[in-house]
């Protein structure tokens, strides 16, 4: 496995190859990373993973200067994965001046949910993840894929309308998220937890399914429900302790409230939750 770190080395070490498939991430890995490289892998000629904590799409207030850098660990557990190249740029290398071209995503898409508790947050996201894209796939002569995990929901979902929208060459694959034994959904933020709050996290899941199950259960009279619900949902989160910002459901093609005839014509729904445990923020979601 090769580590590269500026862009110049990066478009070198691709040079030979032609059906790149890339996995981005901020590091910290987990099992849920390593099976984005895992679902990579068989797609294209040469495996590259982005290891980069991204300063566009953190807002004054959040974790950046705290999130774990582990590179040297994240590097042991990438080789076994099946990765072939480590692209870990310092600022200096992707942002060598400040990034004034950004892409900003529809408001009716990135304002909403994450969005709306995340002010700026995917337009972050996009610009890092075009500029990602360009220094992996801009010299590949075959198909080119990128692996995204369902966890981020939203995420993926905009990535892929960014991509439609710009015509760009990419395939996008999503994985589904990979959970613990119990439950939890593996995210690099639950190395915050303390052992007690470890053991009270999966709750935001289990809510999640509750959701879900009622959903399920209020058919097409949901939108005259779905308040009630969510509302209930909530105040049980809070009653434990937790500090949501949202437990809602929505149509997946979308994420838009859903409407009487999204149940009549068996449109997909999809439950979707944030809450903070202490200090620690996490989302989850469930497809219905």
């Amino acid at each position: 496995m090769k580590i590269v770190h500026t862009i110049a080395d990066l478009r070198a070490a691709l040079a030979p190859f032609e059906s790149p498939a890339f996995v981005p991430t901020m590091g910290n890995l987990h099992d849920g990373h390593l099976n984005l490289v895992r679902t990579a892998k068989p797609l294209g000629d040469v495996t590259v993973a982005s290891i980069f904590v991204n300063r566009l799409q953190f807002a004054p207030h959040e974790d950046f200067d705290t999130y774990p850098r582990t590179l040297e660990a994240d590097c042991a557990k990438l080789a076994p994965a099946g990765c072939d190249i480590v692209f870990a740029p310092s600022e200096k290398d992707l942002y060598p001046q400040p990034q004034g071209f950004k892409v900003h995503p529809p408001a009716e898409l990135a304002d909403i949910l994450e969005g709306h508790f995340r002010p700026g947050f995917f337009t972050g996201v996009c610009t890092v993840v075009m500029k990602l894209f360009q220094c992996v796939f801009a010299e590949a002569k075959g198909p080119r894929y990128a692996v995204f995990g369902k966890k981020d929901y939203q995420q993926q979902m905009i990535i892929r309308r960014m991509v439609d929208q710009f015509a760009l060459p990419v395939t996008v694959v999503s994985t589904e998220t990979e959970r613990a034994a119990d439950g939890l959904a593996l995210s690099s933020r639950n190395g915050y937890l303390s052992e007690s709050e470890r053991a009270e996290a999966v709750q935001l899941s289990l809510a999640l399914r509750d959701l879900a199950r009622d959903a399920l259960a209020a058919g097409s009279s949901l939108p005259d429900h779905q308040a009630g619900l969510e509302q209930r949902a909530l105040q049980a989160l809070t009653a434990r302790g937790w500090q949501p910002d949202y437990l809602t459901v929505r149509r997946r093609i979308d994420l838009q409230l859903p409407d009487a005839a999204d149940a009549v014509t068996g449109q997909s729904l999809v439950v979707l939750g944030a809450a903070r445990l202490g200090k620690t923020r996490l989302i989850d979601n469930f497809e219905i």
